[in-house]
């Protein structure tokens, strides 16, 4: 599923083509995603300016000029692709349609944007905007890693005397929002903490320590434009890169990237999910 840079790369690629731009045409091919659609959502997205482009944890939030936002949830395979649109010195032109386009924006100017999602468990929804506090998919999300609500104070407080493992913790969108398996991962290796580490049992600095680990990491991943492993891509269709980068994620047998260490990265199941690290940098 992508995570918050993959989301936050996607959001950036559509907003010169979305962002004061009116939706000439909305077309909807089906009735549902990973829920339904909202009733007559091609009618009351046709005609409308988007007015800004936003990202709340793994949403893309288009606020528009009918004081509606429209949120878009990618799901594990959806992707938003831009055509019919000039970038730098490549025109992409309209490809013919596929199976799995199941929302297309016609924008002014001529650009078309594609949601195509072959396994569907992404989602689009309207709100009123402004609203999203009260929002049921957003309303119980923690505070963003890239904002100034995420701080040392906050993390070591949310995480004292909790029996859960840290990579566990810091997945809970309720303690911070965006997070997902690879990052975690890797923000865990930096820090030297093993993943199955309690995390009412580690040191406040070590908790504190976190969080600009966190934000390097996501940082440095939307940087290289998100981390392409199966079916993501960015808006205008190149793949990301920080796949290239990964210490341990998805990196099992292999030698431990830190000097000396003669270890192999290993990987546990927790809650379904592989946890990669080194076992002798990570205690």
């Amino acid at each position: 599923m992508p995570e918050l840079p993959e989301v936050e790369t996607v959001r950036r690629g559509l907003a010169p083509v979305m962002e004061g731009v009116v939706i000439a045409q909305a077309q909807v091919n089906r009735p549902d995603l990973r829920w339904p659609f909202p009733e007559s959502m091609a009618e009351r997205l046709t005609g409308k300016r988007v007015l800004r482009l936003r990202r709340r944890s793994k949403y893309i939030l288009a606020d528009l000029d009918s004081d509606e936002t429209l949120l878009i949830h990618l799901g594990m395979s959806g992707r938003m692709t831009i055509s019919g649109h000039t970038v730098g010195e490549f025109h992409h032109p309209h490809p013919v349609p596929a199976k799995h386009d199941h929302v297309v924006f016609e924008m002014d100017g001529g650009a078309r944007i594609t949601f195509n999602d072959a396994r569907r468990f992404g989602a689009m929804d309207l709100m009123p905007t402004g609203g999203e506090a009260d929002f049921w998919l957003i309303r119980d999300l923690g505070p963003e890693p890239l904002g100034n609500q995420f701080d040392e104070a906050y993390l070591v407080d949310r995480l004292k005397g909790r029996n859960t493992p840290i990579k566990s913790a810091l997945l809970d969108q309720r303690i911070v929002s965006g997070l997902g398996n690879i990052y975690v991962c890797e923000v865990l290796y930096r820090a030297g903490i093993h993943p199955a580490r309690k995390a009412g049992q580690i040191s406040a600095k070590r908790v504190a320590s976190l969080v600009s680990l966190v934000r390097d990491v996501l940082s440095e991943a939307i940087e290289a434009g998100g981390s392409s492993l199966k079916d993501y891509r960015q808006a205008d269709g190149e793949l990301g890169y920080f796949q290239h980068q990964f210490s341990v994620y998805d990196q099992e047998g292999k030698p431990c990237p830190t000097p000396l260490c003669e270890k192999k990265i290993t990987r546990i199941v927790q809650s379904g999910r592989s946890s990669f690290f080194c076992p002798q940098c990570q205690r």
